[in-house]
């Protein structure tokens, strides 16, 4: 803005919001925490235009590189308003490497995209801080990422995130359902919680319904319910990888957006069938909480969340029990929940009467 007495205003780039300092400062503070996450193949320095890895380096002789990106959807949200940023890294990172290793693919290094209206370094560097831990977890390196801040773009205080994965199964070992069988038992890995799928009905229940998050939940008088929403999506990584290398898991299913109905049949060749039955395991206390909340249908459930299953493997039917011990002993709570049989490529989940509060027996059907 100018008159015939003013020397005409300098604008800098500050003056539009954005703050190279601030950006700056938040490189240099992030700088260990990608370091912390160093792998054979990656030093994970920050500071280039890209970052590289050595595949040879890492041990592989004839890879097949395998890529995905995710995000967190509106569970972010539920991080902002409740300041719980320190662990929602972690779920981006599992929501990218859990669908890696379900093509046998090893995770190897990982970016991410934070984007906000302005810089606040502490959030940012606790939400990075999350993306580090989820990294070492899932056994890949924090090679780079970009921190975009975009001012007019977001409310005040906001942010979202998105990651980017890249992971290599030498050629001839990767998974792609075709050794899927008839008579195929499916084992189940119980989830940690919602994950991070869902939460735009979650949080419409917890607006509709006036939630009080911050305080202790109504199924668990020792825990906030903050504290259960928040959980990060389990990372099975390192579980599984032994596995698949040693050949004993014909698929997996990564049970996110879809549910169990429309995830399991992803991995299926086109004559097979899942069929699950639902009272193979005992339904979550956070679970039947929001079935209840929402007066949600069994097979509103099984479309929606991941229902206390956050992993399927389809196995031979004469590995499934020992199978089911190893990985209990690798850490894993594992249910036998159904078996693969002939018919168009979908999935079923059944329940008897009662069974996900059900009134009478139920069956939900999706076909790919």
């Amino acid at each position: 803005m100018t008159d015939d007495n003013k020397t005409p205003t300098s604008y800098t780039y500050e003056h539009s919001g954005v703050s190279i300092a601030a950006g700056n400062a938040l490189v240099k503070a992030i700088g260990p925490l990608a370091k912390s996450t160093a792998r054979p193949g990656a030093d994970a320095d920050l500071g280039g235009f890209g970052g590289f890895f050595d595949l040879k380096a890492a041990g592989y002789k004839d890879p097949l590189l395998v890529a995905g990106n995710d995000g967190v959807g509106t569970k972010v949200k539920l991080a902002i308003d409740h300041d719980r940023h320190d662990r929602i890294g972690e779920d981006l990172v599992a929501m990218c490497v859990n669908d890696l290793i379900v093509q046998g693919a090893e995770p190897l290094f990982f970016l991410d995209y934070f984007a906000t209206g302005k810089l606040e370094n502490g959030v940012a560097e606790r939400v990075v801080a999350g993306i580090a831990e989820g990294c070492k977890l899932a056994g890949c390196a924090l090679i780079g990422g970009e921190t975009a801040e975009m001012p007019g773009m977001y409310a005040a205080g906001d942010y979202d995130l998105a990651g980017f994965c890249v992971g290599a199964v030498e050629r001839g070992e990767q998974l792609t359902g075709d050794r899927v069988a008839e008579g195929d038992v499916l084992l189940g890995l119980a989830s940690s919680g919602v994950h991070s799928n869902g939460y735009s009905l979650v949080r419409r229940l917890a607006a509709d319904k006036g939630w009080k998050l911050d305080r202790p939940a109504l199924f668990d008088a020792d825990r906030l319910l903050i504290d259960y929403l928040i959980e990060p999506t389990r990372i099975y990584v390192k579980t599984l990888l032994p596995f698949i290398r040693a050949g004993r898991i014909h698929a997996l299913a990564h049970i996110t957006g879809g549910g169990l109905l429309e995830n399991v049949p992803r991995v299926l060749p086109a004559h097979l069938h899942a069929r699950i039955d639902a009272g193979a395991w005992e339904q979550s206390r956070l679970m039947a909480f929001l079935q209840a909340q929402g007066n949600i249908e069994p097979e509103e459930m099984a479309r929606t969340f991941n229902c206390g299953v956050g992993m399927v493997l389809a196995v031979a039917a004469d590995e499934a029990e020992q199978l089911a011990k190893d990985l209990t002993e690798a850490g894993e709570t594992v249910y036998t929940i159904g078996a693969i049989e002939a018919g168009q490529r979908g999935c079923t989940v059944f329940g008897a009467d009662e069974v996900w509060s059900a009134r009478e027996a139920w069956t939900a059907t999706h076909n790919a």
